[in-house]
């Protein structure tokens, strides 16, 4: 399904509901830095969110140091943020507090 691009009020509207994602400079993603207690929570965050992103169709950017996940979100075919980010910021956001 087409994604289309949100606007810069959808976007800002739809961040004050997630706790600690931003809108890059270039106005292109979203993105959130998670902190876990240990590498294996950090990993189990990653393979949780993992199957939601196969699950939506919608893959991640993201990078792992030890218990660091920096994640960055955006739809390549809508040049920027679309709904579906902010469905896979969501299930995130589930997945973090699972740990």
């Amino acid at each position: 399904m087409k994604q289309d691009k949100l606007s810069t009020e959808a976007i800002t509207s739809s961040l004050s509901m997630l706790e600690g994602w931003t809108l890059e400079d270039d106005g292109l993603a979203i993105a959130k830095s998670f902190r876990f207690k240990t590498f294996a929570s950090a990993f189990a965050f990653m393979t949780e969110a993992a199957q939601a992103a196969e699950r939506l169709n919608h893959h991640p950017e993201w990078f792992n140091v030890y218990n660091k996940v920096d994640v960055r979100l955006t739809t390549h075919s809508a040049g920027g943020v679309t709904a579906l980010d902010f469905r896979l910021a969501e299930a995130m956001e589930k997945a973090a507090r699972a740990r």
